[in-house]
């Protein structure tokens, strides 16, 4: 049954349109104006410099307004009592007794030490001289406070919403509130990880084997781990390295209080917290100076609560001769925040990811992954036995999408590397948990062991649908302990014998009446739900070195789009979808298709959502190749938990509820439409996308690596003069957003001059003298010289970066 919210008359864009909208104020954006000047493009290097020019000059008709800028926070503010890093455990190897935990900083850990200690010093440890392991503990916030009365460090309480009292009527203030409470949504969500439990605790551990032979057996082994709340543990490795090493040499408590109290000074109060869509956006770019607005902003904030007055005008030009204070230095990449850690009077550098995603742990390769088993399987292909969760392509399925079907469905999984390292194993857990996630789903990491072993097999076995990494080689003689097994060294994956078939569902039932009666041979198509396309295209990209971030995008639209056909599928059987939250004005009929304007006097109010197929035979044969793994998610926690982050996230999510952005942007994509129904779109995009949420929202179902602007500007060439100025209206207030003149930039030099065109033409039917037709005024140059149109589109039509 589809989850239903109560509609709020203010997000209406009917009666928002009614209104006068001051963009200056209410989303800092820019305020629209009719001259169309031209102004400097800036370089890549200008975005890395500290305090630069901030423009005011107009640009295709739209000019900077001095706006009062809001109070950026900061995701890790300098008051909060929050520590970076709770724990340091140190654990050695006895001859006589075996692992043994020596130290616990700054309190002892709940749990049983003894286990702790055999996990921090795994199989065949003293056959290298140094190994890398990450695990996950559970920790009870009760434990938590215990700690703290102990340590004398209080945990400070969040206030509550009706704490809150903003100014009525100020846009400023509601706005904030609502960024406010989509934080609190976040954090609670983060915070609970869907009702299982209290967050996870990730431990990093590192173990040394050093020869000595004074002591028995020749060795001494020692490992030291860092216990943190954060899932970016993987930046205190080098100062493991450091310490443990200081540790061998000192082995007492100072050691441990000298590396707790480094890094828990590190600062990253200067790191702004991102709203959900913004670390959307961010996330699927690769421009590094995204965002840099921000970070900007917090700096302006710091130095003013600092009581400091900057040397500079803002109004003149950088000079090279005042430089930047080192101390307040902008990143050269937004996507990773550069901090640093004070040990033993070492300044170490950390890079610090600035966005974060559920079940993203850690530093882990997706390129390796996918490489470690597409190899072998491209070379001498095995086939698979047949099972319907996971086999979706037929016995040569590829083994990197049989794992994340295995995942989706809650398989037991276990990656096995005999002889390897411990860290490997781990790396190879969290990247499958990364992979089968897409920063989307959530139910992998809680139930992830990156590293276990015989001792621990009964606990492992009764936790349903967990991964897990081992390197004993009895698991492999053991099938009815896994269902899939992923073995590193030979790059192949075993279905277990002992496997549950798939039950009968009723919706296989349902589009095996459909296939009789409607005759949708699958055969008909080769490839009917894609795989096999997406893994060729995965590993063209790895192949063309398209990078790590690029690979994940991948990933994470593939995730995407398994959620929207899911949804498709519910809605086709069971009549309604629990995973899409429709909007005002919607109906689940076929009386309402898609495209149809249910008041004439709205163009928001198009019907239609969700996932769009080219024609209804693709749909019926995707969804028939695909009906038994979305049965198969349907009954796991990871399902469960997306509709209650649906349903938490839809305000954040969807600023914009009608028209449905990302399916109108697929018809646009995926159908060739009558220029009508392409023209309703455009008008009803122009109308509905006005404030900075609304762009941001936009920008998410438009990324760069999937065509960016590029069918929006098709809105340029409609016959329509209607559409296209709706279409000019679009892209200028698109070009005036801190992101959206990242998206501008990537925009095709034909569109471009398309767009300056429609302004001109516009401009001159307005204005009683017009205009000369080959040449347009600019001040790219500071002089007013005329500049053409093709210069215009190919070398000056950059838009400056909102100040």
């Amino acid at each position: 049954m589809s989850l239903s919210l109560p509609f709020r008359p203010s997000d209406d864009p009917a009666q928002s349109l009614s209104k006068p909208i001051n963009l200056s104020k209410s989303n800092s954006l820019r305020r629209l104006s009719p001259s169309p000047s031209i102004s400097h493009a800036r370089t890549p290097s200008d975005s890395r410099s500290f305090l630069r020019q901030r423009s005011v000059e107009n640009v295709a008709g739209i000019s900077a307004p001095d706006t009062k800028a809001r109070r950026h926070k900061s995701q890790y503010p300098r008051d909060s009592s929050d520590r970076h890093v709770e724990y340091i455990l140190v654990a050695s190897f006895h001859i006589d007794r075996g692992p043994i935990m020596e130290h616990q900083y700054p309190a002892p850990i709940s749990g049983d030490e003894s286990m702790l200690a055999e996990l921090m010093l795994p199989d065949q440890t003293h056959v290298r001289s140094q190994d890398w392991t990450i695990f996950f503990l559970h920790k009870d916030t009760s434990a938590e406070e215990d700690d703290d009365s102990v340590t004398g460090k209080p945990k400070k309480k969040k206030k509550k919403k009706a704490d809150r009292s903003p100014v009525d009527g100020d846009p400023e203030s509601q706005e904030e509130d609502a960024d406010e409470a989509s934080d609190d949504d976040e954090e609670s969500s983060d915070e609970e990880e869907g009702g299982e439990g209290p967050p996870l605790m990730y431990v990093l551990n590192l173990v040394n084997t050093k020869q000595d032979n004074t002591v028995k057996r020749g060795a001494v082994v020692k490992a030291m781990a860092i216990c943190t709340r954060h899932s970016f543990l993987h930046i205190y490795k080098p100062l493991l390295l450091l310490a443990l090493e200081d540790y061998f040499k000192s082995p007492y408590p100072e050691t441990l209080a000298s590396l707790y109290d480094a890094v828990n000074n590190m600062d990253l109060s200067l790191m702004p917290k991102m709203s959900l869509l913004e670390r959307q956006i961010l996330q699927s770019s690769n421009s590094k100076d995204m965002f840099i607005e921000k970070f900007e902003q917090m700096v302006h904030q710091r130095m003013a609560d600092e009581g400091q007055e900057p040397d500079y005008d803002l109004e003149s030009p950088p000079s090279p001769k005042r430089p930047a204070p080192p101390r307040y230095a902008l990143p050269r990449d937004t996507h990773e925040y550069e901090s640093k850690v004070v040990y033993n009077d070492i300044p170490i550098p950390v890079k610090v990811p600035t966005v974060i995603w559920p079940e993203i742990v850690g530093d882990f390769s997706l390129i390796k992954l996918v490489q470690t088993f597409s190899i072998p399987h491209a070379t001498t292909p095995q086939p698979f036995p047949i099972h319907p969760h996971l086999t979706t392509s037929g016995p040569y399925t590829h083994p990197i999408i049989v794992l994340v079907n295995a995942m989706l469905t809650q398989k037991r999984v276990v990656f096995l590397g005999h002889n390897r390292p411990s860290g490997e194993v781990a790396e190879a857990v969290l990247a499958a948990c990364a992979i089968a996630s897409g920063g989307i789903l959530r139910g992998f990491t809680r139930h992830a062991f990156p590293y276990t072993d015989l001792t621990k097999i009964d606990d492992l076995l009764k936790v349903p649908g967990f991964i897990a990494g081992v390197t004993n080689p009895t698991f492999a003689n053991h099938p009815e302990w896994w269902d899939l097994l992923c073995d590193l060294p030979t790059g192949r994956m075993k279905i277990s014998s002992h496997i549950e078939p798939a039950p009968v569902t009723e919706g296989l039932l349902y589009f095996q009446q459909q296939t009789a009666i409607h005759h949708h041979p699958v055969n008909a198509q080769t490839d009917p739900t894609g795989d096999s396309l997406f893994m060729e295209d995965v590993q063209r990209s790895i192949t063309n070195r398209y990078g790590e971030n690029a690979i994940r995008a991948k990933w994470r639209a593939y995730i995407t789009k398994f959620a929207r056909v899911a949804a498709a599928f519910e809605e086709t059987v069971y009549g309604a979808s629990n995973l899409y939250i429709i909007g005002p004005n919607e109906e689940l009929s076929p009386e309402s298709p898609s495209g149809l304007q249910a008041d004439p006097l709205d163009p928001t109010t198009l019907r239609g959502h969700g996932y769009v197929w080219p024609d209804e035979g693709a749909k019926q044969r995707e969804l028939l190749a695909s009906v038994s793994r979305i049965e198969g998610w349907r009954t796991t926690r990871s399902y469960y938990s997306f509709i209650q982050d649906i349903a938490a996230m839809y305000y954040p999510a969807r600023p914009i509820q009608k028209p449905d952005l990302a399916h109108h942007h697929d018809r646009l994509r995926a159908l060739k439409l009558p220029a009508q129904e392409a023209g309703a779109i455009y008008i009803a995009f122009a109308h509905a996308v006005k404030d900075y949420a609304g762009i941001c929202q936009l920008l998410t179902v438009t990324p760069e690596n999937q065509a960016g602007l590029f069918y929006l500007s098709m809105g340029l060439f409609h016959p329509d003069q209607t559409v296209r100025e709706a279409a000019v209206d679009l892209l200028e207030r698109i070009a005036a957003h801190p992101a959206g003149r990242h998206f501008w930039g990537q925009l095709n030099r034909f569109a471009k001059l398309a767009f300056f065109r429609i302004k001109r033409e516009r401009e001159s039917a307005q204005s009683p003298i017009s205009p000369p037709e080959t040449a347009v005024t600019a001040t790219a140059t500071g002089f007013g010289e005329p500049q053409s149109l093709v210069a215009v589109a190919m070398g000056n039509s950059a838009f400056p970066r909102p100040g």
